[in-house]
Formats: C-alpha cells, structure tokens, sequence
C-alpha cells in the first residue's frame, strides 16, 4: 500500500520551472542583442561621418553609348582598393542590393533596385579582377568580379557577383587587371613571401 501511494505520488510530481531565471535570460538576450545592433549602427554612422568628404558620384547619363556588357546580380559593396576590410559607406555605397551593371562607351552604370545607383566614367575605370571577399562578404575562391576604380583621386574596389558567374571572366578581359599597387594586401603578402622564399634558396 505504501508502495503504490509514493509510486503515485511520483506520476503527479511534475518538475518545477523555474520562470523568473528563464525570463531573466531571454530579457538579457535581448538587451545583449539590441547593444550589438546600437553599436553597430554606432559605428556605421561614424565611418559614414569620416569619409564625409567623399564627394557626390557621378550621375549615370542620358545618353551612355553603346552596350559592351551587362549582367544582373547582387551588389556585395565597396571598399578602398586593396583593402578588401575598409568598407564604404558614403553615399549608400555600403548598402547590398540587387544590381543592373552595363559597361557602355561612356563608362560603368550600376543601377540598385532600392538603393542608390552610381556611374563611372570609362577614363575613372582601372580594371577588373577575381576575388572572394569583400567589406566582409566571402565567397568562393573566384566568385567575386571586382572592379576597381577612381573617384576624386582615390582608388576603390566594387565587389560584384553575377547570377551567372561564368559572365566574370569576360568583364576582367574588357576592363583588363588593376595597377599593380591596387593589388589586396593578401596577394602582396604572399607575393612578399614568395620572395623572401627564393632569396633564402
């Protein structure tokens, strides 16, 4: 008998939760989350106050010239040339989106459904490589058309990928490799290597 009472008193036994310790998590969750996306935003408002003095971009104009080439694909942002890390956000050119890139007679339109659209004149233009990564966006080896170019005296890489990414090499051989000293820190790195290599054999 008093086997089958704690046998029965242990069916009803239900564990007891403790909701005062899990609400405390979740509520510590949230405030942990909200201080990562404030100072994020923090410091994307800083970085565009910095490079303020970027001065505005061309307008893409009403008469462009004949198509080379074109492709649509995703935007993936843009950075100092060389400097795949040191993203820019001055006029909204740290915003991924959609894009519509044409390469005329006249030079680079980008056109973002959503977000700014931007030119570049042919003689701005400094060439075209592949790559993987960009302002914080890695892809696979190759699966990156950037495309380097000046504005105001100041080089910089636009990281693109195309829905269909064989279109890549065409873009690299109309707009030829970008000057040497554009070249990532990475491949300079390796490159130093190389050589520190071959002078010790």
């Amino acid at each position: 008998m008093r086997f089958a009472t704690l046998l029965a008193d242990e069916r009803q036994s239900q564990p007891v939760t403790d909701w005062a310790a899990r609400i405390g998590w979740i509520v510590g969750l949230i405030l942990f989350i909200a201080l990562v996306y404030w100072l994020m935003r923090e410091g994307w408002k800083w970085r565009g106050l910095l490079q303020s003095g970027i001065p505005d971009l061309p307008r893409i104009p009403e008469e462009p010239g004949a198509v080379r080439l074109e492709l649509t694909g995703r935007y993936h942002g843009t950075t100092v040339a060389g400097q795949w890390l040191e993203r820019i956000v001055a006029h909204g050119l740290g915003v991924r989106s959609r894009v519509e890139l044409t390469l005329t007679e006249q030079g680079l339109e980008v056109v973002r459904p959503g977000a700014t659209d931007f030119f570049v004149p042919a003689a701005h233009l400094r060439g075209a490589r592949l790559d993987k990564g960009i302002a914080g966006k890695v892809l696979t080896e190759g699966g990156l058309l950037v495309i380097t170019w000046e504005h105001d005296g100041a080089a910089y890489d636009s990281g693109f990928r195309s829905d269909r990414a064989a279109e890549h090499t065409a873009w690299v051989a109309a707009l030829g490799a970008p000057p040497a000293e554009n070249a990532p820190a990475a491949d300079a790195a390796s490159t130093a290597d190389s050589t520190t290599t071959e002078g010790a054999r």
